[in-house]
């Protein structure tokens, strides 16, 4: 523990006790924990977020599924209280033979059904109690990513302290983390300097890659996309809620933009390997200045003038 902080490398209890339990008041945990409680949070705010198109609380009510989605030939499933990507099931088409995932099996209704019912007996749910099944949106991810990603929606997470952006990742898709973002089912983590929005190196189970394991290509040294608009809905998310440690998971559309995906008071701690730095002299900096930070724009500013690579 003692050679971690030597380097500035914050570990999980140092996280749990200096600034997830002083910072983050339980009573908040609700908040982050369910997507419906975020969605509100941010549209009261003005961060957007995907559009939700059903909401199914009940068993009876899963067979209304067909009528939520009519309209659309692509949507996704999503427990409200999952984590981890855990249940999430993403639909790119309906058809004749059933619904299509982004992998091309097809699931048939009664497949689909039987996957809502798990949702709300609280299958994936963090907690294990009953949950509900959210029908949104399905992201268009920016074609900014097709080189670099594998059938999934990427994401950008923004480690956010006391309403600073402090740290920053792209988590893309791959094969093993069956097309999901999340670094802990196999996907990639790839650092961003703050100032540009320009990835850095790439990880892969704890392992530094140049290329994308899938795709080939090289993962450094492209540039992010609305990449103020982003710093800026995590840091206003971060400003103007009372969570002063926050993980921010964004999606980059290709018509809308940038879409908040969830918040995380439990954010993991990989995000200093893609970034090959610690978090600690990052967030002491914060420490030390914020009394001198008057707004959301002076924050950003700071993070990208201190924190550039």
């Amino acid at each position: 523990m003692f050679s971690l902080r030597r380097y500035g490398i914050l570990g999980i209890n140092a996280r749990n006790l200096d600034y997830l339990f002083p910072s983050n008041p339980r009573r908040l945990y609700r908040f982050a924990d369910s997507k419906l409680e975020t969605k509100k949070i941010a549209q009261a705010i003005g961060v957007a977020v995907p559009e939700t198109y059903g909401v199914i609380a009940f068993q009876n009510e899963v067979r209304n599924l067909s009528n939520i989605t009519k309209e659309h030939k692509s949507f996704v499933v999503k427990p409200a209280q999952g984590s981890g990507g855990d249940g999430i099931v993403v639909i790119k088409d309906v058809t004749d033979a059933g619904y299509r995932k982004a992998n091309g099996s097809i699931l048939k209704p009664e497949d689909l059904h039987y996957h809502i019912h798990n949702i709300l007996s609280g299958m994936f749910s963090l907690s294990g109690q009953t949950d509900k099944a959210i029908i949104e949106y399905a992201v268009q991810f920016d074609p900014v990513f097709d080189e670099i990603a594998y059938q999934g929606v990427p994401d950008i997470r923004v480690i956010v302290y006391r309403g600073v952006p402090a740290m920053a990742m792209l988590r893309l898709p791959t094969r093993a983390s069956d097309g999901k973002a999340n670094l802990h089912r196999g996907g990639v983590g790839v650092g961003i300097d703050l100032s540009t929005g320009i990835t850095l190196a790439g990880i892969q189970k704890n392992r530094y890659i140049e290329k994308h394991p899938e795709t080939g290509h090289l993962l450094r040294d492209r540039q992010i996309p609305h990449w103020q608009t982003i710093l800026e809905m995590a840091a206003k998310l971060g400003d103007k809620t009372a969570f002063g440690y926050l993980g921010v998971d964004i999606v980059l559309d290709r018509e809308k933009g940038p879409l908040l995906l969830e918040i995380n008071a439990r954010p993991g701690l990989s995000i200093q390997i893609a970034n090959q730095e610690g978090l600690i002299p990052r967030l002491e900096a914060i420490d030390c200045i914020l009394p001198k930070l008057s707004g959301i724009q002076e924050k950003i500013a700071f993070a990208q003038e201190t924190f550039a690579v």
